[in-house]
């Protein structure tokens, strides 16, 4: 063939793809305009024919959070009214009082209250009943979210009514609402004499500062080994995980590389800036909640042999959002790429572009996983979030425990205690007695809760099916037996896991006092991913091997 003619054939099949992209780009655009048109005429006719009044703005809502369900659950529609919600997702900052207003029993009652806010310069509590707000009974307001009634400008005071545990009398406060600013970094502090701690729980537009700046104090402080902390993390902005990652490898390293349908955005993102420290060993605490940004910046610790990642296997997000405007000052964060770390690997664990056809989406299989390697050479995988490189066991609460919890009688008591008792030990020192433990279980004693053990269940299925299949008769003897002896006893419960209910409510009291901070100071004795890390650096042998290939 001469080179005439292949440059004929290529121009030609060149013009025949040309003119099928544009004819299924207009194809796709009249199915477009088409599927517009009915829903405006459908629309149109149930606003006018329909029985009984339809609010629009629902309406709409509804059937575009219907629309979006069918892709990911990060692709989110926010209203005008819902304006205020998105902008504290991504600043950490509103205008209120700082209390986190709970519904319990019909109640409106405060679960939480944060540090330095008009909330607790006000004299409010953890566990305080609003009973109005601005002279309104709360329960009046069944439209309105509690919460929501606290926020308003700043510098403008807002009237409670509340009812505290113990007193007959409700109280009256005013509070100023100011700018409420929620910590990316709500506890950092030195472990030991030479180990700090850094608890990172969000990525909002502060993160990086937080964390550059708690790492700085530390290391005035003495410190020569770091645990940073991002379980529960759900992830932030692309941004701060970028940053953060800078503050631990060389400038002009890698960080993170973002590929989707627009090619013009896809992009590699480098650490710009001077490292804050190359050397320091660090211990990085994941969980199966940690996600996004989170994953991030612990697998790029991870993929430069930086640190030593311990605890669960992370959620496996990694997918990144882009907010678009739309009209009337609504947005839209939608899912544009996919990201990709250090060593290649993207570590997304759900495939939502292939769904079940009961529309359930299912985690991408081990066979489809691709193996990549860290900077020293170590086998790391894609397709599964980020696997710690020392594995613990992931908590699992008793059913006990959980029935307490979920009844809001750990929380209850703590309500309790903190009326009882003017004081306590600074969060690292407290615990909770024996004699103390025992009043709490005769408290106990006249309160509902009941559960059911899995041994129990499986009894449970066990007894159906051989009655299903006629054996029952055979063995109902043996299944009675059984039963009384793995049959739970609250009183036998409350001794025999006595040491995981008393941390529970030690948990609990200290955050009473001392807010986010004493709950954080007062879990460090029990628990396993912080005592892994602080054995692992009693051995840097061992730290500096798992770091090899």
């Amino acid at each position: 063939m001469t080179i005439r003619k292949k440059l004929l054939l290529g121009t030609s099949a060149l013009m025949i793809a040309g003119g099928l992209t544009a004819f299924n780009r207009d194809d796709r655009f009249f199915e477009i305009a088409r599927s517009l048109d009915i829903y405006a005429t459908m629309f149109k006719e149930l606003n006018m024919y329909y029985v009984d009044e339809v609010n629009p703005n629902r309406m709409v809502k509804t059937s575009i959070d219907a629309m979006l369900k069918n892709l990911d659950p990060y692709t989110n529609f926010f209203a005008e009214d819902e304006i205020e919600d998105y902008m504290t997702m991504t600043t950490g900052r509103y205008n209120g009082i700082g209390a986190l207003v709970g519904q319990r029993q019909n109640k409106s009652i405060v679960m939480m209250i944060y540090e330095g806010t008009p909330a607790e310069k006000s004299g409010l509590r953890i566990g305080d009943e609003i009973l109005k707000v601005d002279g309104v009974t709360v329960k009046d307001r069944k439209d309105a979210d509690p919460g929501k009634l606290l926020r308003g400008q700043t510098n403008t005071a807002v009237k409670l009514t509340v009812k505290r545990y113990g007193q007959k009398d409700p109280l009256e406060l005013t509070v100023m609402r100011d700018v409420v600013k929620m910590t990316n970094v709500p506890y950092y502090g030195m472990i030991n004499d030479e180990v700090g701690y850094i608890d990172l729980k969000d990525f909002t537009a502060t993160a990086a500062r937080e964390v550059r700046q708690a790492v700085v104090e530390l290391k005035g402080k003495g410190m020569k080994k770091l645990i940073l902390d991002v379980r529960e993390n759900p992830g932030g902005l692309l941004n701060m995980a970028i940053d953060i990652s800078n503050l631990f490898i060389p400038k002009d390293s890698e960080v993170v590389t973002t590929k989707g349908k627009v090619q013009e955005w896809n992009k590699t993102y480098t650490a710009l800036a001077p490292p804050l420290d190359l050397e320091i060993p660090i211990a990085v605490l994941v969980n199966s909640r940690s996600a996004s940004a989170a994953e991030i910046v612990a697998g790029v610790i991870q993929d430069y042999d930086r640190g030593v990642l311990i605890g669960q296997r992370s959620y496996g997000k990694g997918l990144v959002q882009t907010t678009r405007e739309l009209s009337f000052n609504t947005k839209l964060k939608i899912t544009t790429a996919k990201y990709y770390i250090p060593s290649g690997r993207c570590i997304q664990a759900i495939d939502y572009s292939h769904r079940n056809p009961d529309g359930s989406v299912g985690k991408i299989p081990d066979s489809l996983r691709t193996a990549f390697k860290t900077k020293s050479g170590r086998v790391v995988y894609d397709g599964g979030g980020v696997l710690p490189d020392l594995v613990t066991e992931e908590p699992n609460p008793t059913p006990i425990a959980l029935s307490l919890t979920n009844k809001g009688l750990i929380f209850d008591y703590a309500v309790k205690y903190r009326n009882e008792h003017p004081t306590i030990k600074p969060a690292r020192e407290f615990r909770l007695t024996d004699a103390e433990y025992n009043e709490f279980a005769n408290w106990l004693k006249d309160k509902e809760y009941d559960y059911t053990t899995q041994v129990e269940k499986d009894l449970g299925t066990l007894e159906a099916s051989a009655k299903k299949e006629k054996y029952f008769d055979q063995i109902q003897d043996q299944l009675k037996a059984l039963k009384t002896r793995v049959g739970h006893s609250k009183d036998a419960d409350l001794a025999t896991f006595k040491p995981e209910l008393k941390a529970l409510l030690e948990n609990e009291i200290a955050g009473h006092y001392y807010l986010q901070k004493g709950m954080k100071e007062v879990s460090f004795n029990n628990d396993p991913e912080m005592k892994a890390a602080l054995d692992l650096f009693k051995d840097m042998n061992k730290y500096r091997g798992i770091l090899k290939k």
